[in-house]
């Protein structure tokens, strides 16, 4: 079960469009690896590889805006973000992210507090984060149906288990 996650922290700022975390150009690519190698490229060229496997963003209102692109999440998850904490999100990239089994948790209480290379644990099922000066931020908890989701790796093997299990 999905209960715990702790990384290092990617901070970012304000209306992270998803032009920015994977650049239109790359849509043509179809593997999630090679999507990775260009993640956040719109930030920052070679910002892939700044992250490491079970790190986190940080962000701040209004994160993955722009397109539709599920290319977004994928890139993010395949480069190694293990979750992403947000004062807000696009409705679509929420989904999107959920649907691939990428954890996104919103709060406005830690942005002006942690800073680049902060390690925090994101504990899904009490729904709190605690930073490395142990500091405990309240989260908006996760509805129980995408928590499964997510413990699935996402939805397609969520619906896989279900009908298995029927």
């Amino acid at each position: 079960m999905l209960k715990q996650i702790k990384g290092k922290v990617h901070k970012l700022s304000d209306d992270i469009d998803t032009d920015l975390i994977i650049p239109g150009k790359y849509l043509i690519l179809t593997k999630p690896e090679d999507l990775a190698e260009h993640a956040l490229e719109g930030i920052e060229k070679n910002y892939a590889n700044k992250i490491k496997k079970g790190d986190i963003i940080v962000a701040g209102k209004n994160f993955g805006c722009g397109s539709s692109r599920e290319h977004a999440p994928i890139a993010l998850k395949a480069a190694g973000i293990t979750a992403i904490v947000a004062k807000s999100y696009a409705r679509i990239f929420y989904r999107n992210a959920i649907n691939v089994g990428l954890p996104l948790i919103e709060t406005d209480k830690i942005q002006d507090k942690i800073i680049e290379n902060d390690i925090i644990t994101i504990d899904l099922e009490n729904a709190i984060i605690t930073d490395n000066k142990n500091e405990i931020y309240q989260t908006k908890k996760l509805p129980s149906f995408m928590q499964e989701i997510l413990e699935n790796n996402g939805l397609i093997e969520y619906i896989n288990n279900k009908i298995e299990e029927k």
